[in-house]
């Protein structure tokens, strides 16, 4: 039912949505890719509610659940995804790995620091540096080019030992070196 309409409370609202949002979930795993499609359309509609729900399915065994879920948090872009889709930078499946990175693009600046903290803790994954590469060069934002540009020369650099320094050092700059935020 819409907003507004007869026969609905308050407090029926909130748990309505919920039955809605978990409806489309199931059908965002379906096996039939015009459901999928319909489900992640109207997920993206909805926009922040459907989050949480999202970033657990960003943990799904099924690849296209996985898919479906970065493709739809990549549209939404809320800040609130932004440590599921820096994990899910580091899935088996490049697809999803590609898809996380374009949400954290749309995140834009509020990815940063989770972002540099992610390269200090595991510099040595090969996927999570492909991928918070792919990500610093889509987030235009000339505040913090200088800032991060060191970091990029790191990331594209033969020897990954000098990404987690200069995630530091990007850290310090940005006022949030030492422990995690």
């Amino acid at each position: 039912m819409a907003e507004g309409t007869v026969g609905q409370t308050g407090t029926d609202r909130p748990a309505a949505a919920g039955r809605h949002i978990e409806r489309l979930m199931a059908d965002l795993a379906s096996k039939d890719g015009l459901k999928r499609v319909r489900a992640r359309k109207t997920l993206v509609f909805i926009g922040e509610p459907a989050v949480s729900h999202l970033v657990k399915a960003l943990k799904d065994k099924q690849e296209w659940v996985r898919w479906e879920a970065a493709k739809t948090l990549s549209q939404i872009g809320s800040p609130a995804a932004t440590l599921a889709l820096i994990a899910a930078l580091e899935d088996k499946m490049f697809d999803v790995r590609w898809l996380s990175a374009e949400g954290l693009i749309a995140i834009g600046r509020d990815a940063l620091v989770p972002l540099l903290h992610a390269l200090v803790d595991r510099a040595e994954s090969s996927w999570l540096r492909e991928g918070v590469h792919h990500v610093l060069h889509g987030i235009e934002d000339r505040e913090f080019e200088a800032i991060i540009a060191p970091v990029i020369s790191s990331l594209e650099g033969t020897t990954p030992i000098e990404v987690p320094l200069a995630a530091e050092k990007a850290l310090d700059k940005l006022g949030h070196g030492g422990a995690h935020q």
